[in-house]
Formats: structure tokens, C-alpha cells, sequence
């Protein structure tokens, strides 16, 4: 039996590493974001149905910001409407800490308030429950 609330949110929380640089001036390409998406979503279903789940469709993805290699951003999922099997969420990523090389090589800062940078919403589908 599903768990499924709306209102339920998970949370992740990663570095970019350097390898994931794809354009100039350290920039990620914006399927890092929509993968970090599939990420909290897999867990928001194994959280509420026991099970991965499968990504059924995007809307409204919105990039609003770069994310670049080194930052540190903030994944986000909020289910907004739950169906018999069908898992609707409101997905952002933030970046929360960005490098800052005019005070050094490793320079860092946290950012506050955090920069949103990706945004969108996605439905996810679960098995039937038994």
C-alpha cells in the first residue's frame, strides 16, 4: 500500500565535480539537473510505494541559472497530486555554494540566498499496489 502524500519532500545534496564541466567557463549541461531529478524522484518512490518507479514525462523545465563545476546544489522533489499509480512532483535545483577564485584556487562561498537555477515538474509511475 502506497504512502504517497501531497506535500512529501526529499532532499539530496552533491557537489559537481570538475568532470562534468561541458562548456566554457566550468558550465554543466542542463541534463545534469534533469538527472538529479530522476534521482530524488527515485527516491521519493521508494520511499511511498516500495519502488523505483519509472519517469513517464517533464513540463515546464525552466532553466533559470547556470550550474557550474564546483558549485554545491540542493535537489528538491514535492509531490504535488498522487493517482492510482501515478506520482506528480514539483522538482528545483539550488545552488547553494559556488567557487570564488578572486580570493583563491579553492575559494569558496555559500550562498544566501541560494541561487534556483533549474525548476520543473514530472510524473512518475509505480507499479499497482497488490
Amino acid at each position: 500500500m502506497s504512502s504517497a502524500q501531497v506535500g512529501m519532500e526529499v532532499l539530496h545534496r552533491r557537489y559537481v565535480p570538475y568532470s562534468h564541466a561541458h562548456y566554457a567557463g566550468n558550465l554543466v549541461d542542463g541534463a545534469y539537473s534533469l538527472a538529479a531529478f530522476g534521482d530524488v524522484a527515485t527516491e521519493m518512490c521508494i520511499r511511498t510505494d516500495g519502488d523505483e518507479g519509472l519517469f513517464a514525462s517533464y513540463s515546464d523545465v525552466q532553466f533559470r541559472a547556470p550550474v557550474r563545476a564546483g558549485d554545491c546544489i540542493e535537489i528538491s522533489a514535492r509531490m504535488v497530486r498522487v493517482g492510482s499509480r501515478s506520482r506528480e512532483m514539483d522538482f528545483e535545483v539550488r545552488v547553494i555554494a559556488r567557487g570564488n577564485p578572486s580570493r583563491g584556487e579553492s575559494a569558496a562561498d555559500l550562498l544566501d540566498p541560494p541561487i534556483v537555477a533549474t525548476t520543473a515538474r514530472g510524473v512518475v509511475v509505480v507499479p499497482p499496489s497488490s
